[in-house]
């Protein structure tokens, strides 16, 4: 008897959760994600990844390695972003150089997502897939991902707050896997509209004038919790509001419709785009400066070229608008207790710039 094929994909906060819905759905696949990200992964990408490579390729490619040894034979990549572009391909060639066999995708075609390049994909994943169901799976997923980040977005200003230990965490998990369940977007909604409500019901205990703190940087080390030392937990024990642009909906739709007027906000720091997410992360950045946040923290892999083109810019709109901005940057060799310590004398000193203020 033929074995199921299965296929795997690397981790990406919790967007895990509506990949696997999706080719769930649409592939006649066995689906299995990555394995939760440990410190094994990153040692497995470092080992067998170029030096000078950023963290997001070596994450990656850990979960790759991870993935074929629990027996994945297809493998999918998002790609995508500066040099991201071309890290599918290479990621491709080191796993095959290592002795591994599969069939690899990227979501990607020429660095964009196109309808008509994913409907191929899946076609080939499963030849009896017909466009409407594609298509009515395609809108649920983009629509589960959109659901996801606005309750996200409420759950980064209150969870530093909360009353009860975890109950933000706890509440999220229930949600996730009853979004998992659902098959039509009327079901879906009422979903979103019956745990939005349950999360603005959890009891806290939010201080009116509360210091605030707006997270920027590179995409990947934003959105994927463990690439970051768990940085915006870490801000949440601190009882911060935290505020973040970057998300999957800021990347498939926000962005494209967004960059002109962006670019228009800052044209005293910029006169166009530097790449990636460096113009958009200036912008932000005075946008937290306007709304009067206590402090910006600029966040990116080692080595990112279009953060570290955005960073000149950033300490001088620091300078020009009188908010303190912290810079952190991340590799394999990153000490978490460096940046802990790090962490804790920004927030006493926007706590005492605060209080100074008050």
């Amino acid at each position: 008897m033929k074995q199921q094929k299965i296929i795997s994909f690397p981790h990406l906060g919790n967007y895990h959760v509506p990949i696997e819905y999706l080719l769930k759905h649409l592939t006649n696949l066995k689906v299995q994600a990555a394995p939760p990200i440990t410190k094994k992964t990153i040692e497995l990408g470092t080992k067998y990844s170029p030096d000078f490579v950023c963290i997001p390729f070596k994450y990656n490619l850990g979960n790759f390695i991870e993935s074929l040894e629990n027996g994945a034979d297809i493998l999918m990549q998002a790609g995508g972003g500066c040099r991201y572009g071309y890290y599918a391909e290479v990621q491709e060639q080191i796993l095959k150089d290592l002795g591994y066999h599969f069939q690899f995708y990227s979501l990607t075609d020429d660095d964009h997502f196109t309808f008509h390049h994913l409907y191929k994909i899946f076609k080939k994943l499963n030849p009896k897939l017909h466009v409407f169901k594609f298509i009515h799976y395609f809108i649920m997923t983009l629509l589960m991902i959109y659901y996801m980040d606005k309750i996200d977005v409420f759950i980064r200003a209150n969870v530093g707050f909360e009353i009860k230990k975890n109950s933000f965490e706890q509440l999220q998990k229930k949600m996730l896997l009853e979004f998992s369940k659902t098959t039509n977007p009327i079901t879906l909604y009422l979903k979103y509209r019956k745990y939005k409500k349950l999360f603005y019901n959890l009891p806290i205990h939010k201080p009116l004038n509360c210091l605030k703190v707006g997270v920027i940087g590179e995409l990947y080390t934003s959105m994927e919790p463990f690439a970051s030392y768990f940085l915006e937990k870490q801000l949440a024990e601190f009882n911060i509001e935290v505020k973040r642009f970057t998300n999957v909906t800021y990347l498939l739709i926000t962005k494209k419709l967004q960059t002109k007027k962006l670019l228009k906000s800052i044209k005293k720091y910029c006169k166009y785009t530097i790449g990636a997410d460096g113009m958009d992360n200036v912008a932000r950045a005075k946008k937290l400066a306007l709304e009067g946040f206590d402090g910006i923290i600029h966040i990116k892999p080692f080595g990112c070229t279009p953060e570290i083109g955005a960073m000149p810019i950033l300490q001088r709109l620091s300078n020009d608008y009188k908010i303190p901005m912290i810079f952190f940057s991340f590799d394999n060799q990153t000490s978490i207790e460096g940046m802990k310590t790090r962490l804790e004398a920004f927030y006493d000193m926007i706590k005492i710039r605060k209080e100074q203020k008050e």
